[in-house]
């Protein structure tokens, strides 16, 4: 998810869009995600375990309340202060340790965690704020929802695979839950693998690939559908084809580029690179897109291994193939001793061409440098027609130079 942000982070500085109110959002998020959570420090003395306690805000400290601390079977209290801290000082290093409270018969309990030897340890535990009651839903309505300008489709490229993210914002604009006239889903790419739901979607949202489903109703407001899957890039491009069940306000497209990779779609009305500290991105847009209507999107050049390796593997099977039909159709004058040389052949034949298909694979996997392979490979070749030639002819010949090699 980090490298799917960072992604919507730059096409959103590249495109021009307002990005305040999404730093806004990273800057100060709900103190009740951040409940529990240990943070090392080195403005405390060593051994020291600082507990503030909040009531829904920040600013909303929670004075003279006793706060327990979980120190293995020995239980300590503090009082907190005016600032809602309550401070453990001297903890056995190493020691496992978690603070708890109760406030207004809401249980509060943070992470289990260690004594730290050096420095020392703050957390929050944030109670709910009564106050804030949360208002009843209206009935939902029939009604359209969108996918806004904030959407985007991010493609990172992989070893021979790419990872596609569609990071969707689904916009109800009317003040009650809507139904739209048709259930929200659609399906992904029949080539893609492994699709699954990424952190931040809406617990409406499910995955039965290839289908992707939101159920109804759309709460006002926004939904977010974040997901991800991949495509094989064997050949050094990847074609997608995606179509979605909402209007789409306006096309943007983020490619990491890889090698060669390059972006293409007659959708795409502007394209840009731009340098990040991550590496170099593509970042194309365009109009807006109807529901059901492709967005089609061809990302080519990227890194990928050649085929010849497999194709020299598959000829020299066929080659093999071809002359143990030939030599079974082979006159034999003397059964016994040329059919028992044969086979000698025969076999190391196999054993070399195995050896040779296992160095090909081993260079492909970057487990063989250059320098080896390529001796190796000579080796190889040249006991192959050596043994071929000795099948050609019929007649046993020398031993090669490098066989003692070759069986060891």
């Amino acid at each position: 998810m980090s490298g799917a942000r960072v992604f919507v982070l730059c096409v959103l500085g590249v495109l021009g869009v307002e990005t305040a109110p999404l730093r806004a959002q990273f800057q100060m998020p709900d103190p009740k995600e951040m409940s529990g959570i240990p943070r090392p420090v080195d403005d405390l003395p060593s051994g020291s375990i600082s507990v503030r306690l909040i009531r829904g805000a920040l600013s909303n400290n929670i004075t003279d309340h006793e706060v327990q601390l979980h120190v293995g079977d020995t239980l300590l209290t503090a009082k907190t202060d005016e600032a809602g801290r309550a401070q453990f000082d001297k903890v056995t290093p190493g020691a496992t340790v978690k603070a708890t409270t109760d406030v207004d018969g809401e249980h509060l309990e943070s992470q289990s965690f260690a004594a730290p030897a050096q420095g020392g340890v703050r957390l929050m535990l944030v109670a709910t704020d009564p106050s804030k009651k949360p208002t009843p839903e209206a009935a939902p309505i029939p009604g359209q929802v969108v996918l806004t300008n904030e959407s985007r489709i991010v493609i990172e490229p992989g070893d021979e695979v790419v990872t596609v993210y569609y990071l969707l914002d689904i916009s109800n604009k009317a003040q009650a839950p809507v139904n739209p006239a048709s259930v929200f889903m659609f399906d992904v790419p029949k080539e893609a693998i492994g699709t699954t739901l990424m952190e931040g979607s809406t617990k409406q949202a499910s995955v039965q690939t290839p289908r992707v489903r939101i159920q109804s109703p759309f709460p006002p407001g926004n939904t977010f559908l974040q997901i991800a899957y991949e495509l094989p890039a064997r050949g050094g491009t990847v074609t997608i084809s995606q179509q979605f069940p909402a209007n789409l306000d306006h096309l943007a497209v983020v490619v990491k580029r890889v090698g060669d990779a390059t972006l293409s779609s007659t959708q795409i009305t502007r394209q840009q690179e731009f340098p990040v500290a991550e590496g170099t991105y593509i970042a194309g847009t365009g109009g807006a897109i109807p529901a059901g209507q492709p967005i089609t999107l061809e990302i080519s050049g990227l890194p990928h291994h050649s085929a010849l390796p497999q194709w020299i593997a598959l000829s020299l099977a066929v080659a093999i193939v071809a002359c143990a039909v030939w030599a079974a159709k082979a006159p034999d004058d003397d059964a016994n001793a040329r059919t028992a040389e044969r086979k000698r052949l025969l076999a190391k034949r196999d054993k070399l061409f195995n050896d040779l298909v296992r160095l090909e694979h081993d260079r492909r996997s970057g487990r063989a440098d250059d320098r080896r392979y390529a001796v190796r490979r000579e080796e190889l070749l040249a006991a192959l027609e050596h043994i071929y030639g000795a099948l050609d002819s019929d007649e046993p010949g020398p031993e090669p130079a490098d066989r003692a090699t070759l069986a060891a």
